[in-house]
């Protein structure tokens, strides 16, 4: 399979782009600096995410499609999003699995409003939420098929599984998710395409 790849230098990114290459996947990788050892079955290619051109340019030929891109104080995310769907269309591209936020799912307590938007919520600046909310508009009103994983608090940590998700909301109780297993998971479901068209919330 050929798989474009935004974010992939990340935390949860690059443990993606990890285990395609390990299961001999090609990877084509958008980065902002050309660094790094060459690897087997890797590309990677200099530009900026929010570049139409760019985006474009790097989903043709692709099968799927994975963003781990983070939100960096500025709508990067929500226009790198827009870019993705676009060159998907046109390069008839359709399956996409994204990482968004625990924020972004359904509240329990408040029926009608986002988990950032209710009292589940303890964040006081809610920019990033807002930017992960517009990408998952963004995906949920294309005809692509997309999957938005939502981990809850974030630690660096290898993958150890047991881990619990729910679509579209954080499983009950759901305290923290490491990367290694957030990227576990979202690797397997571009795979297997278990839960296309929802947000999965994870945690353990």
């Amino acid at each position: 399979m050929n798989i474009t790849v935004f974010g992939g230098t990340g935390r949860t990114g690059s443990e993606m782009v990890r285990r395609a290459l390990q299961d001999g996947h090609e990877v084509k990788m958008l980065v902002r600096t050309l660094n790094g050892e060459p690897q087997a079955g890797l590309t990677r290619v200099q530009g900026d995410a929010r570049d139409a051109a760019t985006v474009e340019q790097l989903i043709a030929g692709a099968d799927a499609v994975v963003s781990a891109l983070g939100t960096d104080a500025t709508t990067t995310l929500s226009e790198a999003t827009a870019a993705m769907i676009a060159g998907m269309k046109l390069h008839g591209v359709s399956r996409i699995v994204t990482i968004g936020t625990a924020g972004i799912l359904n509240s329990r307590t408040q029926p009608g409003k986002l988990r950032y938007q209710s009292s589940e919520s303890h964040r006081k600046v809610t920019f990033a939420a807002e930017e992960h909310q517009r990408a998952y508009e963004m995906l949920r009103a294309s005809p692509l098929d997309w999957t938005v994983v939502c981990p809850t608090y974030l630690p660096d940590g290898d993958a150890v599984g047991g881990y619990r998700v729910e679509r579209d909301y954080l499983p009950v109780d759901g305290q923290q998710i490491s990367t290694g297993d957030t990227a576990a998971f979202a690797y397997a479901e571009l795979l297997k395409r278990e839960h296309v068209g929802y947000r999965v919330g994870i945690a353990y």
